[in-house]
C-alpha cells in the first residue's frame, strides 16, 4: 500500500528496537486503560481520575529534558534497558497492589507517576537511536513505520486491555504487561552499545536549548503541535460524547476513531514522498486535526463523529510523519537526544492543556461547543500562526542547509549499523 518497509530489511538493530518498542506500547496501553478503570471502581470520583493527567505533567518536563540530557551524554542502550525493567518493576507494583483485598489509591497514583517518569527518561534515547541505527534517506519511511506502530498498539492494546479489566479484572491486565515487558528486554538486550553518545560528558542542557532557539524552523513545529492539542484535545471527554447515543457500543467506537485514522492515513502516505516542505505540510495537517475534531464535537450521530475523529487522527498522523522526519534529518546527531527531551514536552503538555480547555469550557457553556469551539479555534489559529513562522514556512529539505550538513556529518559513516 505504499509503506516502504526498507529500514526494517537493511538494519537488524533498528528492526529489534521497532519490534521491541510495538511489544512495550502494546501492554502500555493496556495498562493507559486499566489504571482509570480500576481508580473509577475504587473511588467513584472523576476529580481524581482526571487528576492523573495533572499528576503526570510534573515528571514528563523534568524527566523529558533530563532524559534528553542522558541521552547525549551516556549509552543509549543502556538508559533504554534500565527504564524499560524500571517500568516494569512498576507494573509489578501495581499488579500485588491490584491483587489486595484493599488496593491502595494513592499507590496507583505513585506508580503511575513512575511510569511516566521512567517512559520519559526512555524515549529521547529511542528517538535518538531511531535517527542513529537508520540511513539518513531512509528517515522519511522510519517516520511511517514509527507512526504504524504507535497507531496498530493504539488500537490492540486498550480494546485487549479494557476487555481483560473489565472481564477478569485490573490484576489480569497488568499482568499481560509484564509478559510484554518481558518479550522486549528480551530483544533490546540484543541491541549493540550506542558508542555516539558514550564520553560525551560535556553535553549540557543550555547547549541544547540554545540549539533550539537557533532553530526557529523547529521551534515552529513544536508550537504548532502544542497550538493544535491545547485547542482540540477530545479523548477525555470520549466518555461523555458517547452518553450523548443510544448504541451500546458508542464509547469504543469513539476510541477507535483516532488511531483507525492514523493508521488508514499512515498505510496511504506513499504520497508524502514527494512533499519536501515539510512545514507547510505540518500547519496544513494541524489545520485538517482541528476540522476533524469540529466535525465531532458538532455531530449528531454516532458515525459522523467517527469520521470526524478518524479524520482528525489522519491529519495528525500526517503531521506526525513530517515533524519526525523533519527533526531526524536536520537535527545534529550530537544534540539529538536533548532536542528529543524538548519535543516531547512538545507533544505531551499539549493534550494535557486541551483536556483542562474542553472540560473547562464544557463545564460553563456545553459538550458540543467546546468540542466545535476548540476544533475551529485550533485551525483558525493554526493558519494565523502559521502565517509569522517564516523559517517553518520556508523550510525545504531539498536546500536546507541543516539537512546537508547532517548528511555529511553521517557520511563517513557509511550505512547504519546493521
Amino acid at each position: 500500500m505504499g509503506v516502504d518497509l526498507t529500514p526494517l530489511r537493511v538494519s537488524k538493530q533498528y528492526r529489534r528496537l521497532y519490534i521491541a518498542g510495538f511489544v512495550t506500547q502494546l501492554g502500555g496501553q493496556a495498562t493507559f486503560v486499566t489504571v482509570p478503570f480500576q481508580l473509577r471502581n475504587l473511588t467513584h470520583s472523576p476529580l481524581l481520575v482526571g487528576t492523573l493527567g495533572l499528576v503526570e505533567l510534573v515528571p514528563i518536563i523534568f524527566f523529558g529534558l533530563y532524559g534528553g540530557l542522558l541521552a547525549d551524554r551516556i549509552d543509549r542502550r543502556r538508559l533504554i534497558l534500565m527504564t524499560e525493567a524500571a517500568s516494569m518493576a512498576t507494573i509489578l507494583i501495581l499488579f500485588f497492589n491490584s491483587l489486595a483485598h484493599h488496593p491502595q489509591v494513592w499507590l496507583i497514583f505513585l506508580a503511575d507517576t513512575a511510569i511516566v517518569a521512567a517512559g520519559s527518561l526512555q524515549q529521547p534515547s529511542i528517538s535518538a537511536l531511531n535517527q542513529t541505527l537508520v540511513p539518513h534517506d531512509l528517515q522519511r519511511a522510519a517516520s511511517t513505520l514509527s507512526t504504524i506502530r504507535y497507531t496498530s498498539a493504539a488500537i490492540l492494546g486498550p480494546a485487549f486491555g479494557g476487555l481483560i479489566a473489565v472481564a477478569i479484572g485490573p490484576a489480569a491486565a497488568y499482568l499481560v504487561n509484564l509478559v510484554t515487558f518481558t518479550a522486549s528486554l528480551a530483544l533490546l538486550v540484543t541491541l549493540h552499545p550506542d558508542p555516539r553518545a558514550v564520553g560525551a560528558r560535556l553535553a549540557s542542557l543550555g547547549a541544547g536549548l540554545r540549539y533550539a532557539r537557533a532553530r526557529p524552523d523547529l521551534m515552529g513545529t513544536y508550537a504548532i503541535d502544542l497550538l493544535a492539542m491545547a485547542w482540540a484535545y477530545p479523548v477525555v471527554m470520549l466518555p461523555f460524547v458517547a452518553a450523548r447515543y443510544h448504541e451500546t457500543y458508542a464509547l469504543s467506537v469513539l476510541y477507535l476513531g483516532l488511531p483507525v485514522g492514523a493508521l488508514v492515513a499512515t498505510l496511504t502516505s506513499s504520497w508524502s514522498h514527494r512533499v519536501y516542505r515539510y512545514g507547510r505540510a505540518v500547519a496544513a495537517a494541524a489545520a485538517c486535526w482541528g476540522l476533524g475534531i469540529a466535525l465531532f464535537g458538532y455531530a449528531s450521530s454516532l458515525w459522523l463523529a467517527f469520521v470526524g475523529l478518524a479524520i482528525g487522527g489522519g491529519a495528525d498522523a500526517v503531521s506526525g510523519i513530517f515533524r519526525s522526519t523533519m527533526w531526524n534529518e536536520s537535527i545534529s546527531p550530537e544534540v539529538r537526544g536533548r532536542m528529543a527531551g524538548v519535543e516531547l514536552i512538545s507533544y505531551s503538555v499539549g493534550p494535557t492543556a486541551g483536556q483542562f480547555r474542553a472540560g473547562v469550557t464544557a463545564a460553563w457553556t456545553s459538550l458540543r461547543f467546546s468540542l466545535t469551539l476548540g476544533g475551529l479555534g485550533c485551525a483558525g489559529s493554526v493558519v494565523a500562526v502559521s502565517t509569522g513562522l517564516k523559517s517553518m514556512w520556508r523550510f525545504d529539505a531539498r536546500s536546507d542547509a541543516n539537512v546537508a550538513r547532517v548528511r555529511a556529518e553521517r557520511e563517513p559513516d557509511g550505512a547504519a549499523p546493521a
